[in-house]
């Protein structure tokens, strides 16, 4: 074989800072779509992007040369600054952390739906807002 072909896909979750509910409805469409574009910026692919209040899901493709820790910090930083800027919310922030889970070409339309159905998927399983880890489609940590 002449070239190479990867097929790397991760399903990336993260949060606001302290959990805060601070991604409004009136301009969560938004800043998802200003991921999607960050994520296009660092020539990866946004495969999908989703998320609630307090938090939010990527289905991202990235190349060989990625370097996740890079690729999330750049993500986090761009998008709060974006927040800041044009949305004008100046205490929003990421929280430090991040979860970031491979997903095989076999569960990807299965990741894509269940980013794509965050807030009913949090209507109907946590009225509460409160997530169990266990609940998740990757089966959870136990």
């Amino acid at each position: 074989m002449s070239s190479t072909h990867l097929s790397i896909h991760y399903h990336l979750v993260f949060g606001t800072k302290n959990h805060e509910a601070l991604i409004a409805s009136a301009w969560r469409d938004r800043l998802q779509a200003y991921l999607g574009g960050v994520i296009r910026t660092l020539d990866g692919v946004p495969e999908a992007v989703g998320g609630v209040a307090d938090h939010v899901h990527l289905l991202v493709g990235l190349r060989a040369t990625h370097t996740l820790a890079d690729v999330l910090r750049e993500i986090k930083s761009v998008s709060s600054a974006w927040v800041h800027e044009e949305v004008g919310v100046r205490s929003f922030a990421w929280q430090e952390g991040y979860g970031a889970f491979t997903v095989s070409a076999s569960q990807l339309e299965n990741i894509r739906g269940y980013i794509q159905q965050q807030e009913e998927h949090h209507r109907t399983h946590f009225p509460g807002g409160i997530f169990d880890v266990a609940s998740a489609p990757w089966g959870g940590i136990r």
